[in-house]
């Protein structure tokens, strides 16, 4: 009996999900709100971990693929004093592969393949117990019913309501992205100070951090603590490109030219406050609803979410193929063993993320130290 299967969100939670199902012969239906694969931007580089990302692409049959794409010199990190002075600077041996890095949108064309995606399906609702299975309630108005609804819909899920009532809450730290293009022929001083990874400085409850992505495109993260009043820091209009500027150039007065240089030269801005869920985010078992990647453990950015994710889809995946009847018990099943591995790193990134942007700069560099020598 082939189950009817839907994952809400094609990005790397579902997308790993569907590809190891595929590879197992079970169809699976991918619903995306956004209308194509190249609707938008993907976002920057991810660095996929040995156990974690690369060992979901290996369960997919991808990783001779991810290995002849991804980039090892992106591992490299250099960290700065606010005044240029450089720190550290560490560079990956030319056979580390532990966390080479590769761009979202590569990935995602990576775990698309042969995929068939219904683009353009924004989920509204989705109802489990019905009759006929679990009702998807389609932005549009349509409705479908699945036996297994898996929700890797990210942050602001719409399927996670089926299961829980939680809501990210925000982390007290606000980034603000922009991008450099061309970086190596326009801003070759700047190509110079990111190098082949990324660079760092971390001054008083902020941070700068610019990442070198493929075809000499670089991304830069301004992170700022906000009072915690509930607010999540300045919201300037984004379109107002040069009075964002000048707001970071004011809130990072004082640091070395050639760091500021990486605002002044930025070609847009995108604010982007940074909320959680509860670090031991769990929920009573829904038959025919479960959660994947940010849906179900939305934690701070510090290079485990999309990892987590990637594992996570994989191995539900592969519990649901094994099982020739009802998928219920491997879901179940999957839950306890997600939510155990999960919370630990929830609370890893929560604890990181207080030290790199934090009252004391010195917290960062030791994090820094402290993970390079584990």
């Amino acid at each position: 009996m082939r189950h009817r299967i839907a994952v809400v969100g094609g990005g790397p939670a579902g997308l790993t999900f569907a590809r190891v199902l595929h590879r197992h012969g079970h169809p699976v239906t991918v619903l995306e709100r956004d209308p194509a694969p190249d609707a938008r931007p993907q976002g920057g580089t991810l660095d996929l971990h040995e156990g974690l990302g690369q060992l979901a692409l290996d369960k997919a049959g991808l990783l001779a693929e991810f290995r002849a794409l991804s980039r090892p010199e992106g591992q490299a990190m250099r960290i700065l004093d606010t005044d240029g002075t450089v720190l550290r600077d560490w560079r990956p041996g030319p056979d580390d592969r532990a966390n080479p890095e590769i761009d979202r949108g590569q990935l995602r064309d990576l775990l698309l393949g042969p995929l068939d995606v219904r683009w353009g399906q924004g989920v509204a609702q989705v109802v489990p117990g019905t009759r006929d299975g679990v009702l998807v309630r389609f932005a549009d108005g349509r409705e479908e019913t699945f036996d297994l609804v898996v929700g890797a819909d990210g942050a602001w899920s719409r399927v996670r309501p089926a299961v829980s009532p939680a809501t990210p809450h925000h982390t007290g730290v606000t980034l603000v992205e922009t991008s450099l293009d061309d970086v190596d022929t326009r801003h070759p001083d700047l190509a110079r100070l990111v190098g082949d990874g990324s660079v760092a400085v971390y001054g008083v409850n902020r941070a700068l951090v610019a990442q070198r992505n493929s075809g000499g495109h670089v991304k830069v993260y301004a992170q700022f603590r906000v009072p915690p009043d509930g607010h999540t820091g300045p919201d300037r209009d984004p379109a107002d490109v040069e009075a964002v500027r000048s707001d970071l150039l004011a809130l990072f007065d004082g640091w070395a030219a050639p760091v500021l240089d990486l605002l002044r030269h930025g070609t847009a801005f995108v604010r982007r406050p940074l909320h959680v869920l509860p670090v031991s985010h769990t929920w009573a078992h829904v038959p025919g609803v479960t959660l994947l990647g940010d849906a179900a453990h939305l934690m701070p950015p510090l290079g485990a979410g999309a990892n987590l994710a990637m594992l996570e889809g994989a191995e539900l995946a592969e519990s649901v193929a094994a099982g020739p009847g009802d998928p219920d018990e491997a879901v179940r099943a999957f839950e306890e063993r997600m939510w155990a591995r999960a919370g630990r790193w929830a609370r890893i990134t929560a604890a990181g993320l207080e030290r790199l942007v934090s009252p004391d700069p010195a917290e960062a560099l030791a994090l820094f130290d402290q993970v390079r020598s584990s």
